[in-house]
């Protein structure tokens, strides 16, 4: 299966947004793409933690993991020196996946 992936970055959605010019109508009615609001998805419905392996837990998480290469050996690897001392995943981190 041969899938094609185009990211955008929000911040240039909204830049090329701002660079082609604005009234206060234009900004009061400004939405972003479908694909920069995906990027504010809530993780947890896509991911599970399983100590230092991201999970992909749907298509969307299959996807994204694929491309933020997220299980790279290298990854794995850092995430299980941090778990040793405690250190991963970070509080913060901790706080939103109990959400």
């Amino acid at each position: 299966m041969n899938t094609s992936v185009k990211t955008i970055k929000v911040y240039d959605e909204i830049v090329d947004f701002i660079a082609a010019g604005t009234t206060p109508e234009s900004v009061i009615n400004f939405h972003l793409s479908e694909t920069a609001q995906n990027r504010r998805d809530f993780w947890g419905d896509h991911f599970q933690l399983n100590e230092a392996i991201i999970q992909p837990l749907t298509d969307i998480g299959e996807v994204k993991s694929r491309i933020l290469d997220f299980n790279k050996n290298e990854r794995i690897i850092e995430r299980q020196l941090l778990i040793e001392v405690d250190k991963y995943p970070p509080r913060a981190a901790k706080e939103k996946m109990s959400k």
